[in-house]
This record gives structure tokens, C-alpha cells and sequence, in this order.
């Protein structure tokens, strides 16, 4: 039996004035899922999340919390019915209140001994049972931000949403509290939606990213499935490194470029032209191989290395590399394919 989805949002439109940002969007999220809506500024990701909460009154569609319409034709409920929690970019935190105090906010109408018992129990999950006394700017921006996510979780939310949550933190910092959050929210059972422009994020976070462009989900997949299996040109072009060479269709299954002869993706008849997508990992450094290409900029990446290396045809391609193997800008080195996942699409006009 396929239980019904905890977030179902049904052909959601929404405008400003006369701009649409976003257009007869769907998707579903199963309980005790973390979903992510990903895309470059102004796609409307965010106006998304804020239908969601309640903040905004969508144009058209419906979404539904647990089977119940909290959005739609003639029903518009408050945000405070809709067991929402909410994390924003900003951790929005009381100054003037002790950690404690902040986590336990939402919870003013729970007997006491049942609110410092939530609170304890939220100080373990989140790492934070130390400092619960200690007020925010006595704490670092990543405990700041952890202390944001318990709060929202205090009520026990049946959606926890978080806008753009580690965008003023530093990188390194980004990338560790990404994977502590994914943890939190997994440890408490939580299905989450993340608004983000970065990739990586939602990779480390998201077990399903709908990728938007222009108010629409191009695609809506595990990150596995969007960094192989593209639907569009957008998505390749926005998920992942890579370059675009032209093809020759040679046959059922068979595309042929300068590098070589690819297996595998289905295309249209023989002759035809397409462009095929080539990640990093698809092209693979090996000093016995007989086609050369020329390293024309390297970014040293710790274990590894990012080669942009130029053809014999002038055109240019990706290769991510052991960083033992580091080459001279200017080198010409031995490279071979090794594609799992052929992607083709017809040449851009």
C-alpha cells in the first residue's frame, strides 16, 4: 500500500503584480523525507516556501499537510495551523533570551516540566546540552544556526522549512553544518523542505531536489538521477561541472565524438547530430592512452585536481584528477572516457 504524501503542493501559481514567479508547480514529499527546491535567484524557490508556511497566498493550486488543505480555493489557514516549523537565513534568534529560552519559544502553552524536558532533550539532539544557559552571542554562528533548527523542532512540526539557512556562514562551516542539520532532522523524524542556490548543499542535505527555473521544477529526482540523468539542457547545465561536445548519432545506441565511440544513450537515427554532456569523472587521466590533451588550468582541490584541458580540435574538456598527478599548465597528457551515464540533447540552436 503507497502511503499518501505528508506535502503535496498541486499546480501552485503565484505573482507579484504582473510577474508570474511561479507557474502550475507540483510536487509530493513522503513522510520523513527531506526534499529540496534548487535554482538560481529569482526562480521562485522561495515564494514556494512561503506558500507553504503561509506567509503568502498563492494565485491557484492547492497544498495539502497530511491529507489536510491548509491552501486552496476558499481556505487559507493562519501559519500558526499549519504545524510549520521555520528556519530562516537569518537564525532570528531572541538576544535577550538564554538558549534555553529560544528553544523553548514555541512551546509557552506546555506545562513546565514537559517544556524543559523537550528542551533537554533538543540540547542532546542538536549538540548544544552544554550551552543551554548561555545566550546567542555567546556562541558561534553554527551553534547559532543549530539552535534555530530546535527551536523550529520544539512544537514537533509535522513540516520543518528552511529558507537558505547556511548562506552567512563561511564554506567550510556551510559544508559541516549541511550533514549536522540532515542528521538532526533525521534523528527527530522530521519531513523537510530546503530552499537553496547551492548545489552542494543540497546534495549533502536532500533526498529528493526539484530543480526550478523561471517558477517551473524541470526536474524532481534523487541528486544520483540529476547529476546522471538530466531531463534537460537546464539541469545539466546547472547541476554539476561539465561541457557540452558535438556528436555524431553512428548508430542504435551509439554516438560518436572526437574522443571516442559512447554506448548507451538512446538518440535519434543515424547521422543525426547531437551534443553529449561530459562531467569531470567522465574523462579519466591515464598516461598510456594514446589521445593527448593540453592542461590549460588546473584548481588544486586537495585530493583532487580540476584539469581544463584543450583537444586536438581546440575544444575543451573537464577532468578531475588525483592530486598526486599534478601537470604543468601547458603539459599534454594522456586521457581516456569512462562514461556510465551517456547524456545527449539536439545541438542548442
Amino acid at each position: 500500500m503507497t502511503l499518501a504524501p505528508l506535502l503535496r503542493v498541486d499546480s501552485l501559481s503565484h505573482a507579484y503584480g504582473e510577474h508570474e514567479v511561479v507557474r502550475a508547480l507540483s510536487f509530493e514529499l513522503r513522510r520523513g523525507t527531506i526534499g529540496c527546491l534548487l535554482g538560481p535567484s529569482g526562480c521562485g524557490k522561495t515564494t514556494v516556501l512561503r506558500c507553504i508556511a503561509g506567509f503568502e497566498t498563492p494565485l491557484a493550486g492547492r497544498i495539502l499537510i497530511s491529507g489536510e488543505t491548509v491552501s486552496g480555493p476558499g481556505v487559507a489557514l493562519p501559519p500558526e495551523r499549519r504545524r510549520v516549523g521555520m528556519v530562516f537565513q537569518e537564525h532570528a534568534l531572541f538576544p535577550h533570551l538564554r538558549v534555553a529560552d529560544n528553544i523553548s519559544f514555541g512551546l509557552h502553552a506546555t506545562p513546565r516540566e514537559a517544556r524543559d524536558a523537550r528542551v533537554r532533550e533538543l540540547g542532546e539532539l542538536v549538540g548544544l546540552a552544554r550551552v543551554l544557559g548561555k545566550y546567542p552571542h555567546e556562541l558561534s554562528g553554527g551553534q547559532q544556526q543549530r539552535v534555530a533548527v530546535a527551536r523550529a523542532l520544539a512544537p514537533r512540526p509535522e513540516l520543518l522549512l528552511l529558507d537558505e539557512p547556511f548562506s552567512n556562514l563561511d564554506v567550510d562551516l556551510r559544508e559541516r553544518l549541511s550533514l549536522e542539520v540532515r542528521e538532526i532532522i533525521k534523528a527527530s523524524g522530521a519531513t523537510a523542505v530546503l530552499v537553496t542556490h547551492d548545489q552542494q548543499e543540497a546534495f549533502s542535505m536532500a533526498d529528493e531536489i526539484g530543480v526550478l527555473h523561471e517558477g517551473r521544477i524541470q526536474q524532481w529526482a534523487p541528486p544520483y538521477e540529476l547529476y546522471h540523468r538530466p531531463a534537460n539542457r537546464f539541469v545539466a547545465d546547472f547541476v554539476g561541472q561539465g561541457v557540452f561536445l558535438p556528436a555524431r548519432v553512428a548508430g542504435p545506441d551509439r554516438i560518436e565524438i572526437e574522443l571516442g565511440m559512447l554506448q548507451g544513450a538512446p538518440a535519434p537515427g543515424a547521422g543525426a547530430q547531437v551534443e553529449v554532456l561530459l562531467r569531470p569523472d567522465d574523462v579519466v587521466h591515464d598516461d598510456a592512452a594514446p589521445t593527448r590533451a593540453e592542461v590549460l588550468h588546473k584548481a588544486f582541490r586537495g585530493a583532487e585536481i580540476l584539469y581544463t584541458l584543450r583537444l586536438a580540435s581546440g575544444r575543451k574538456v573537464l577532468a578531475l584528477v588525483p592530486s598526486h598527478h599534478n601537470h604543468a599548465l601547458g603539459e599534454k597528457i594522456g586521457i581516456r572516457l569512462d562514461v556510465d551515464h551517456v547524456v545527449a540533447f539536439q545541438p542548442e540552436s
